[in-house]
């Protein structure tokens, strides 16, 4: 993309309004536009990168073995009714009515539309193990929205669903989840700890939260510091296998760590006082087991081995998608601006060329430009008319991770500076180096067009 063509509204000032980093830095950089309270227009740099996440978000879970669906946003107030739920959910739930006087609400969550779905078309055990899952956008009618898109009314998720014949089944399936997201996680370039945390409305005794430590995290977490040093790094994981999954869950599991409203003192204290760490947290996603919750009340049954009927397990798996950009952004930015991780970077360098107009500088340019391009790289080029202290500082804000510099002096050398932007380190390397340097780093990365 060429910078001169591109929609990218950068603001100099911070607006008022915006109380936390990543709600400032995702308007300064013009990822996103506030609608009304709570509700964001996303504009092309941001709705890029929402797009990321989602493809890695999809690509995970079809690896671990799940079946994407899509769900509509708007849903009957009748399923919610059978689970018990319509009553009890709370104002949050945007409750509206059609022009038939119909009782609908704009979907929070889909255990009820995907029970009714599963009991339609699933009767017999031998149709199980099954899991289905949807990104859809989610609307939570929160009495105070702010921190951007961290607390937003509306937001894009992600929610799976496992149906299964037994509890060891489904247990399984909460372990695959867990694994699963511990790798999209490390893909985003975050580390997100899972804690045991309280199951809220969603209901059932087996809940963990992923969190991600940032100082304006919303909830306050204990650990053990042990945990950080986890990784799957390139393992690969057999998601059939049962004690392959267990023992993973087992591996991150077994260091303490919880949010404050499952906190035991006790075994808190017991860890060594080196290790005991509090913090704040980032919710960033929640894996339930609930059992029969849902399946018992909606006629949610399957026929057995034995030919009688029995309600199926089941539990919900989500990831907040759009938040996690706020996540993202709040643990990985300073006071120039945002500093994606090379997962997730909307553009995989930023090209400056210092004098726009100069046929050395301007060739130059285009020939860095194809050869990423050829390699299966986004670059975006700043081949706008402006200052170079303005080019950089625009770079700065948006974060790509990389950035070539291009002069008329360095050509001279026949050089062209190549600067990270996480370190600031930069180094003077011949154009085809640089591009050869830039291929290596993201060797580890899927690269593919996006939008």
């Amino acid at each position: 993309m060429r910078l001169s063509r591109y929609f990218l509204p950068v603001l100099k000032e911070t607006p008022a309004e915006a109380q936390i980093a990543s709600h400032r830095l995702m308007l300064r950089a013009g990822m996103i536009k506030q609608a009304s309270a709570g509700i964001y227009s996303w504009l092309p740099l941001g709705f890029k990168i929402l797009r990321k996440l989602e493809n890695i978000v999809h690509e995970e879970q079809v690896r671990a073995g799940h079946i994407p669906v899509l769900m509509p946003t708007l849903q009957s107030a009748d399923l919610w009714r059978e689970s018990g739920r319509y009553d009890d959910y709370g104002a949050e739930m945007l409750r509206i009515k059609d022009r038939h006087d119909r009782d609908m609400l704009y979907g929070p969550t889909n255990e009820e539309l995907i029970t009714d779905i599963f009991r339609a078309h699933v009767g017999s055990y031998k149709d199980l193990p099954l899991t289905l899952y949807h990104i859809q956008w989610k609307f939570r009618d929160e009495v105070r929205p702010r921190f951007g898109v961290m607390r937003g009314r509306e937001f894009l998720m992600k929610d799976g669903y496992n149906f299964d014949l037994t509890k060891e089944d489904a247990l399984h399936a909460y372990n695959r989840h867990m694994v699963s997201y511990l790798r999209t996680y490390e893909r985003m370039g975050l580390q997100a700890i899972p804690m045991r945390a309280d199951s809220g409305p969603i209901g059932g005794d087996d809940t963990h939260e992923f969190l991600v430590l940032a100082d304006t995290g919303e909830s306050e977490v204990f650990y053990d510091s042990a945990i950080t040093d986890l990784t799957l790094g390139n393992r690969v994981v057999d998601y059939a296998s049962r004690e392959e999954c267990e023992a993973i869950v087992k591996e991150w599991t077994t260091p303490y760590a919880r949010t404050d409203e499952t906190h035991d003192a006790a075994l808190y204290e017991a860890i060594p006082e080196a290790r005991r760490k509090a913090s704040r947290g980032i919710e960033v996603g929640q894996i339930f087991y609930f059992g029969t919750k849902y399946s018992e009340p909606m006629g949610a049954n399957v026929q057995g081995p034995d030919g009688k009927s029995v309600p199926v397990h089941m539990g919900s798996h989500g990831i907040g998608v759009s938040r996690l950009i706020g996540a993202i952004i709040e643990a990985n930015h300073d006071d120039k601006g945002i500093i994606w991780p090379e997962g997730v970077t909307p553009f995989h360098a930023g090209i400056v060329n210092l004098k726009q107009g100069d046929a050395e500088a301007d060739a130059a340019c285009e020939a860095l430009y194809a050869s990423l391009v050829a390699l299966g790289m986004e670059p975006l080029y700043d081949d706008r008319d402006e200052r170079a202290g303005g080019k950089f500082a625009t770079m700065d804000l948006i974060g790509l991770p990389w950035r070539i510099t291009v002069g008329p002096r360095g050509l001279k050398n026949g050089v062209v500076e190549v600067t990270c932007r996480r370190t600031g380190e930069s180094e003077e390397l011949p154009p085809e180096q640089a591009v050869e340097k830039l291929a290596r780093v993201y060797a580890g990365h899927v690269l593919r067009p996006s939008l």
